[in-house]
């Protein structure tokens, strides 16, 4: 696939640059600097430098990873984005990230395919640190049991293409239904910075989902 990151911080830095090691193109776009953007898409290998536009162009999915307050000002430079399969990681917090604006009733990815009515939302990827996305990458070579990540949306096709990149990431993709329970994913994403960040035990953590009675 072709991708566009759309915000190229810790988590967007660190997934394009495993999409890119997967065999996806990338285009990181819109970080702190062009030196970054640059020395990021030298690293990651199969991956250039643009602007929000160019990202989005010729892109088969594009993923958004960036803070709340940023959100506006990225689509406004990304462009039109009909029929494109935009995968969100972006939380709603407010500026100095303690709480949810939007909550309850309805979610940021849901506020966000609002803004972007013809693009088709998928949340996914948010619920985990980004400080485990290499470990579970270098892991999926060495065992079977994969960490699980869930994600959700109201389109197929868009559905499908996540759970590959959720896949080639290193992680067992789980469906966790239309982009509505995003209302219920962004919550528990605060549960599991919880456990990263605020534990003794290191921001490294992933988690695993398991059926039992079949």
């Amino acid at each position: 696939m072709r991708i566009g990151i759309l915000g190229s911080g810790l988590m967007g830095g660190k997934l394009g640059t495993i999409f890119a090691r997967a065999g996806h193109d990338v285009v990181f776009s819109y970080a702190r600097s062009q030196r970054k953007l640059n020395r990021l898409a030298r690293k990651a290998g199969r991956a250039v430098a643009g602007t929000p536009r160019e990202a989005a162009e010729d892109a088969d999915v594009l993923l958004l990873a960036v803070h709340w307050s940023r959100v506006n000002d990225v689509l406004k430079q990304a462009g039109d984005l009909s029929g494109k399969v935009l995968i969100t990681c972006s939380m709603p917090m407010n500026a100095s990230d303690s709480a949810l604006v939007i909550a309850h009733t309805s979610s940021g990815a849901e506020a966000l395919a609002k803004k972007t009515k013809r693009a088709k939302v998928i949340s996914a990827f948010g619920t985990v640190p980004s400080e485990v996305l290499f470990d579970v990458f270098e892991a999926k070579r060495r065992t079977r049991r994969r960490p699980s990540l869930l994600y959700c949306g109201n389109n197929d096709e868009a559905k499908s293409m996540a759970a590959q990149l959720i896949h080639d990431v290193g992680f067992e993709p789980v469906d966790a239904g239309p982009l509505r329970i995003a209302r219920y994913l962004e919550p528990f994403t605060l549960a599991i910075a919880q456990l990263a960040y605020e534990g003794e035990e290191g921001p490294q953590l992933a988690y695993r989902i398991e059926r039992f009675g079949k």
